[in-house]
């Protein structure tokens, strides 16, 4: 009898550990995507109608519709990952979530990589240089707030998913600041 009270007692505690660990990742998930602006897709036509421009004008304009529309497809890519996230149905086993949560940091991660890849060509020698300085401090940032949050829980079975979850967290909010920020 006292080792069954025992076991309900630890399970108990496990429940409630799980339970607020969800509860807090998902009101400070949907607090942080309430705080990203929800870009609409611009629809109008971009076609230029001036027909009495020269050649260069025309192909520099060309060049900003196709620039800016990278951005505009960022954007729209970004919100329907956001969107993803959001809809994926919660796991239930600390395992399944530490895993849910490494599977929603490598898509951000990619995402990141896939946006600098990007700003590689449009910035000039002197943006990028400042960007890579940026990026290899917020990395740091990311990574000393991800061991930070998971502090909390330090040596219960939350504190890896914790890390995991700070994670894919600053690095989505990341993919938005470099895609507004510096995106033509």
């Amino acid at each position: 009898m006292k080792s069954n009270r025992k076991l309900l007692m630890v399970m108990l505690s496990g429940v409630l550990v799980i339970l607020a660990a969800c509860g807090k990742s998902s009101v400070e998930s949907n607090a942080k995507s309430n705080d990203q602006p929800k870009v609409q897709e611009d629809t109008s036509n971009h076609t230029s109608t001036d027909t009495n421009s020269n050649d260069g004008e025309s192909q520099e304009s060309r060049n900003n519709e196709n620039t800016e529309s990278k951005k505009d497809q960022y954007l729209k890519k970004l919100n329907e990952m956001e969107e993803a996230d959001r809809n994926e149905e919660a796991k239930t086993t600390m395992v399944e979530m530490e895993k849910q949560e490494a599977d929603r940091y490598k898509r951000w991660d990619e995402a990141l990589n896939e946006i600098y890849g990007v700003l590689k060509e449009q910035l000039d020698t002197e943006q990028m240089e400042k960007l890579k300085e940026e990026q290899r401090k917020w990395i740091k940032h990311r990574d000393e707030a991800a061991k930070e949050a998971s502090l909390k829980y330090e040596g219960g079975t939350t504190e890896a998913l914790e890390y995991v979850a700070t994670q894919a967290t600053l690095t989505r909010e990341r993919c938005y600041e470099l895609v507004a920020k510096y995106m033509k």
